[in-house]
């Protein structure tokens, strides 16, 4: 171990907490500094005797956590200080009675919303879902809480590499699944890209490198291109009379996986590998009026693509980002888009709802934003917080991805809903009382359905009805929260009824087995069914799609009379304590759990793993271990809401055994093409093939190949092989088996 210099880390520590004093400088006001101070010292008494996984003490991370809080959100005194405390009650014996004491309500409050719940909880929830929850929950009352929540999971993954590879895979996946779209929706677009890069940089590191140095190598020629792209345009916007400043920048690494995933091709083909950024100084009654003249000017020397305007400088996103967008032809012969904006737009666009509040107190913005507007919707939503805390984060995790849809009512009034929201959406944003009676909409004079989608400029007249009554059907129907929540209470009053009904049933066919109804024989019931809860178990008898007689099937089951997967299970719980004790006789594949020991396990279906992917194990209630790629397109919500059923798996040494993968294959179409594929396959490689399908539409063929292969190695060789063949285009692989049927 590594000798430790405490005087040097001392002057470290305190050379970090006057860099933040500097940076906060321009915030503070009277007693801010001593407030600060007092924040400084408690945490390093707190932490004192602490150190992270990478050996450094533990202040130096409450340190970065408010200097991100300060220099790259922009909040106040506040933040600070919770930043700085935001460990300490979980870590210490202090109390958040002890933080309201000394540092006051307001301060405590933002603190408790940070800290994690511990303890045990109810069937079908988990600790993470509930932290989430907690912390989610306190956005209505104080979006410091999650902003200060973004800076410690920013700093998190940007220290992330001194973690063991399980916690990287779980933090990793909790970011790009919560936390990067929060911070998007909450307009902080630097932090939720550099938060879905570093995802990238643990998730898939190879992807992540071999992009990182094609930006690096491009650099150079990127830079001479945006510059002979700017040169023109710039001389004309000064001669105008305008002051701006013009910039180009690279994609993040993650939007161009994204792209080439999505579209399925090389980094050589993502043609808009950079964006240039036009920001105007500017007053803000003069903002709209310069952005389009800085676009006239723009689209007088390049072509523009009609398809790409975007204008969010007339209707701003739902999360108050504000640009006008174009995508334009250079007179290189490539696409180039630019954005163009002014100032306090570009702040906002950089530092979020921090931002938008600075400018709102400036009173040059007095109206209300589409930021405020999603906050208070999201308020609305959390109102009706009587779901699980997996459903609750599932809802506000939708919410969080969904562009918007602006229609109007007969009146003339402005709606913003969900992109893809339905007549029956827009009848419960109105009022729930005119949703619950929706029998359809007239949308632009015309009669549509309940489910018909709504586009943006729509006017929409609801048509009711006193006898309509919601069904479960409805749900589908819907994608705001505020419309399914709403439905959701409608529909529970009925739920009520038949839940009672069924467990009236439950108890007396239970009676008849000799058996009574303890919290035991429910939490078994409820996983042996496959219900989500207690009330959904017996809702479901009580509607009579699960039969009194299949209860019947359940002592059986308990007895140990029916066996799942080789081995006894009882309920959820009692079958993560069995993991490591149950030993599967056939495989020597994969290594399981903590001590890496060799358990019975499956292949999940939706990801098709194969020996050499990195894999992690996933517990579930009746199928036993199941086995996902790190990549798989489920992993994040895995690993995020039920990490406590998530489990380490490895490959060991390797067997020749044969695993059916699927591969996609394009090119141009001639004679004796399929012979070729199926000779480097068959002859040249020796692999078993257990189908081909062959597509040709204008002398470009798709084809889609099942085979068996024996582990990554193996693939990654036929893949470049069949790569070599003359005329081929792309060879990948398919995740989805089925998608080859």
């Amino acid at each position: 171990m590594q000798a430790v210099d405490i005087e040097e880390e001392k002057r470290e520590i305190i050379q970090r907490y006057r860099r933040l004093l500097r940076l906060a400088k321009p915030l503070l006001k009277d007693g801010d500094a001593k407030l600060i101070k007092k924040a400084f010292n408690t945490s390093m008494e707190a932490h004192k005797e602490m150190r992270r996984k990478s050996g450094e003490p533990y202040i130096f991370h409450p340190l970065s956590v408010a200097q991100i809080c300060v220099e790259e959100i922009g909040l106040g005194t506040t933040s600070i200080v919770a930043a700085l405390l935001h460990d300490v009650v979980e870590d210490t014996d202090t109390s958040i009675a002890d933080i309201e004491r000394e540092f006051g309500p307001k301060i405590a409050k933002i603190i408790d919303g940070l800290t994690k719940i511990s303890g045990v909880f109810e069937y079908g929830s988990s600790q993470q879902a509930e932290n989430f929850r907690k912390m989610l929950l306190t956005l209505s009352e104080d979006v410091r809480v999650i902003l200060v929540k973004l800076a410690d999971r920013l700093h998190n993954m940007r220290t992330l590499g001194s973690m063991p590879r399980n916690k990287q895979l779980k933090i990793a996946s909790e970011t790009i699944y919560l936390y990067a779209p929060l911070a998007h929706r909450l307009g902080l677009y630097t932090i939720k890209s550099e938060l879905e890069d570093l995802n990238l940089k643990f998730t898939e590191p190879d992807t992540y490198k071999s992009i990182a140095n094609s930006i690096s190598q491009t650099r150079a020629s990127r830079n001479k291109y945006i510059r002979s792209f700017v040169r023109p345009i710039q001389s004309a916007i000064e001669k105008s009379g305008l002051t701006v400043e013009i910039k180009g920048r690279p994609k993040s690494i993650y939007s161009i996986y994204n792209k080439m995933r999505k579209q399925n091709i090389p980094f050589e083909e993502v043609y808009d590998l950079f964006a240039i950024r036009i920001i105007i100084d500017t007053e803000y009654e003069n903002e709209k009026a310069a952005c389009w003249q800085v676009y006239s000017i723009v689209t007088d020397y390049y072509q523009p693509n009609p398809d790409r305007l975007r204008d969010w400088i007339s209707t701003s996103k739902a999360n108050g980002y504000e640009s006008l967008h174009t995508t334009v032809m250079s007179h290189h012969g490539n696409w180039v888009e630019v954005q163009i904006r002014s100032r306090r737009m570009d702040d906002i666009a950089e530092k979020g709802y921090a931002a938008h509040w600075k400018y709102k107190e400036n009173k040059s913005n007095p109206q209300e934003s589409g930021l405020e507007q999603w906050i208070t919707r999201v308020r609305d939503m959390l109102e009706q917080n009587d779901s699980s805390a997996i459903e609750f984060v599932d809802d506000f995790r939708s919410n969080l991805f969904q562009e918007e849809v602006f229609a109007f009512t007969p009146k003339g009034d402005l709606r913003t809903l969900p992109h893809g929201a339905t007549a029956l959406d827009f009848a419960f944003d109105i009022h729930t009382q005119i949703g619950a009676r929706c029998i359809g909409a007239k949308v632009n004079q015309k009669l549509v359905p309940l489910n018909h989608v709504l586009k943006n400029g729509d006017q929409v007249e609801i048509l009711t009805s006193s006898k309509q009554k919601p069904n479960e059907g409805w749900l589908r129907l819907v994608v705001s929260s505020k419309a399914k929540s709403k439905i959701k209470d409608l529909l529970k009053e009925e739920r009520k009824a038949a839940a009672a009904e069924g467990k009236e049933i439950v108890l007396r066919k239970l009676k008849q087995m000799k058996l009574t109804l303890s919290s035991e024989i429910l939490d078994q019931l409820v996983a042996y069914f496959g219900a989500k809860t207690p009330l959904e178990f017996f809702f479901e008898v009580g509607k009579g799609k699960i039969d009194s007689k299949d209860i019947k099937r359940f002592k059986d089951f308990k007895e140990g009379n029916v066996q799942k997967n080789g081995h006894k299970i009882q309920d959820a719980r009692a079958f993560e304590k069995q993991i490591t004790e149950v030993k599967g006789k056939d495989h020597d594949l994969l290594l399981i759990g903590e001590d890496m020991d060799v358990i019975d396990y499956k292949f999940s279906k939706c990801c098709n793993p194969i020996p050499g992917d990195e894999v992690f194990g996933f517990v579930t209630v009746n199928e036993g271990i199941k086995i996902h790629r790190t990549s798989c397109p489920n992993a994040p919500e895995l690993l995020s809401n039920h990490g406590y059923r998530v489990v380490k798996a490895k490959w060991a040494s390797q067997q020749a055994i044969a695993f059916l993968t699927g591969l996609k294959i394009t090119g141009t179409d001639r004679m004796g093409m399929i012979n070729d594929i199926t000779k480097v396959i068959s002859d040249e490689l020796k692999v078993n093939m257990r189908s081909i399908t062959i597509d040709t539409d204008n002398g470009i063929f798709q084809g889609g190949i099942k085979l068996y292969i024996q582990d990554t190695k193996h693939l990654d060789t036929l893949i470049r092989k069949l790569e070599e063949i003359s005329d081929v285009y792309s060879v990948s692989r398919y995740d989805d088996l089925e998608q080859l049927d």
